[in-house]
């Protein structure tokens, strides 16, 4: 229970996944104004990878140390981010971020823990925590319903909802590849660099890797090439400070993960973004606040706190 938690997470890292989760909520409420679209994302990606760029200047050198494991692994989870923000990007466009936002954000802690429990990290779990997916799941099939005791399909059989399952698929791959992939880092004696340069260095070649792959996609299609083109002619002010929010939330999270036994915990209590980023999709953008959409979200944040300390 909550020794359990205790024993798992520290002071340290609870401090930066709850900063971190203020600044995804921001930068998800910008993404949103503004006519979302993958290109943007990409714009945003890349701009912001500037917060990082001074590692390379004072640790680049340690890069030469990295594994070839890991350099495969960057490449892996640039696929994982570039599926992430297409996905969100499209659903933004198409539904409610009240929506979205929740569903990609909470259907990873599931999807990793089912990972987990596949991979034989049961003892990680307890009935507590199972209860905990169970009302996620549960929250997150009401969340797209507008009234109680009307079941209908088309509610459920939205692009908006299928491009956030996506994107929360791209998140939880994500998870798992940079888990492994610092864990290796942190691991390998060839490196003489603290967790934190470790980090850093981690983040902005991740960084790198999904605006490339990101690029191709952006590049691929009619629409996007388009969206880039609108993207560019406008003041960067907007993409840089989501860039900025998209790095520094993140990168708190890498470096949360050095101060956990259990990536779980961590996608866990990321989450408590959730009910700010539904609250801002209703009083910043004036979407509908059903109340199967209030009582999923409230579900699922208490799922996913049973989770965190289960």
């Amino acid at each position: 229970g909550f020794r359990r938690v205790c024993e798992a997470v520290t002071t340290t890292a609870l401090l930066l996944i709850l900063a971190s989760t203020v600044t995804h909520a921001g930068w998800n409420l910008l993404s949103k104004q503004e006519r979302p679209s993958a290109a943007f994302m990409l714009v945003a990606n890349t701009l912001g990878m500037v917060l990082l760029a001074p590692a390379l200047v004072f640790y680049g050198s340690a890069l030469r140390s990295f594994p070839l494991s890991v350099w495969l692994l960057v490449g892996v989870t640039g696929v994982c981010q570039s599926i992430y923000f297409s996905g969100l990007a499209g659903a933004y466009r198409w539904g409610d971020m009240s929506v979205a936002y929740p569903l990609a954000r909470a259907v990873p802690v599931v999807l990793v823990a089912a990972v987990s429990l596949a991979l034989g990290q049961r003892d990680q779990f307890t009935l507590q925590a199972l209860a905990g997916m169970a009302l996620v799941v549960a929250g997150s099939l009401l969340l797209p319903r507008q009234r109680f005791g009307v079941f209908r399909a088309r509610d459920y059989v939205q692009l908006s909802t299928a491009l956030a399952l996506l994107a929360a698929l791209g998140t939880a791959g994500y998870s798992l590849v940079d888990d492994h992939a610092l864990r290796l880092l942190r691991e390998s004696s060839s490196l003489k660099v603290g967790v934190v340069a470790l980090t850093l260095l981690y983040a902005l070649l991740e960084g790198v890797s999904t605006s490339l792959w990101l690029g191709c996609a952006v590049l691929a299609r009619r629409e996007e090439r388009a969206a880039l083109r609108r993207v560019l002619r406008q003041p960067l002010g907007r993409p840089w400070l989501a860039g900025l929010g998209i790095h520094l939330a993140y990168t708190l999270v890498l470096v949360a993960m050095a101060y956990v036994t259990n990536v779980s915990y961590v996608v866990a209590f990321r989450q408590l973004s959730i009910p700010v980023g539904a609250a801002l999709g209703v009083a910043a953008l004036g979407e509908p606040a059903h109340r199967p959409k209030l009582v999923g979200v409230a579900l699922m944040f208490v799922g996913l706190v049973l989770v965190a300390t289960g």
